[in-house]
């Protein structure tokens, strides 16, 4: 399987060429060809990573490529990258997050199922086998009343705001108390930002988004037989469960995630981007 890659400047590209053309960790897939957002960064990539051809337009991969990545570190350029792949049918993972507009990101979604392309977006976060862990313990405790997530994340950040960071805990949260989630709020603090995932069943989730001096990522909760809380160490290598996931998907073209549950971490994060300038509590959708 030929894979190409649309964007350098994200240290991912980087990663998933290593674990692909160098280490060998995937069988019978290359990755063949990188767009670059700058010759000096897709040539630097591109020899680091093995990386046998750099293109100078995207469009040169159609025809040579069988899967997409697409690894923009702003999620606004994702869906023009991504779009002239999905309409002949090429299977396309988007890095975290997917976009950065939930109604653009439904009717890109809709191009996509009306193209047969499979799609799949995520961070890696959630591939950690110590965040597996803490969702089984977590189940250990009964209904849960409470939780909370903590992680590094610029809520001012320039490649999109509380979106190019604060994805990793949004999906964190959803992935372990569920996707229904009726409003959101946050207020900053000195250093950083402290905001509320508020269920429909009034459970809340606290997400701590911290500007300096947090590394990595940490995830608890209380429910009615006790409480867990788990520091989310990475696995030795970091990516690969997460490129195994969608090398599985470009292989059997089976989506792992249904289209709903990739557009509602994008719709918690427009809410929390409008609850930073309101003040308020905003709803999600």
């Amino acid at each position: 399987m030929k894979i190409g890659i649309i964007g350098s400047e994200n240290s991912h590209s980087l990663a998933i060429a290593k674990t692909i053309n160098i280490e060998k960790k995937i069988k019978n897939c290359s990755v063949e060809f990188l767009w670059g957002e700058t010759r000096k960064l897709a040539q630097a990539v591109a020899k680091e990573g093995k990386i046998p051809n750099t293109v100078k337009n995207p469009l040169e991969m159609l025809g040579k490529i069988d899967a997409l990545i697409v690894d923009h570190r702003h999620p606004k350029y994702h869906f023009d990258a991504a779009l002239p792949f999905i309409k002949k049918g090429i299977p396309v993972f988007i890095d975290k997050p997917l976009c950065f507009n939930s109604a653009k990101g439904e009717k890109f979604l809709r191009l996509a199922k009306q193209a047969g392309s499979p799609v799949t977006s995520f961070s890696v976060v959630p591939e950690q086998k110590k965040f597996r862990s803490f969702v089984l313990k977590k189940n250990k405790t009964g209904i849960v009343l409470a939780g909370a997530t903590y992680g590094v994340c610029d809520v001012d950040s320039p490649y999109g705001g509380i979106f190019f960071y604060g994805i990793h805990q949004v999906d964190m949260a959803l992935q372990a108390f569920g996707f229904n989630v009726d409003r959101v709020f946050i207020s900053r603090n000195p250093n950083g930002a402290t905001g509320q995932l508020i269920y429909s069943d009034n459970k809340i989730i606290t997400l701590n988004f911290i500007k300096e001096g947090c590394s990595g990522f940490s995830i608890g909760a209380v429910g009615e037989k006790g409480g867990v809380f788990e520091n989310i160490t990475f696995d030795s290598d970091i990516y690969l469960n997460g490129i195994k996931t969608f090398i599985r998907m470009f292989k059997t073209r089976q989506e792992p995630k249904t289209h709903e549950n990739l557009i509602v971490p994008i719709k918690i994060l427009e809410a929390l981007s409008r609850s930073l300038k309101s003040h308020k509590a905003e709803r999600v959708g």
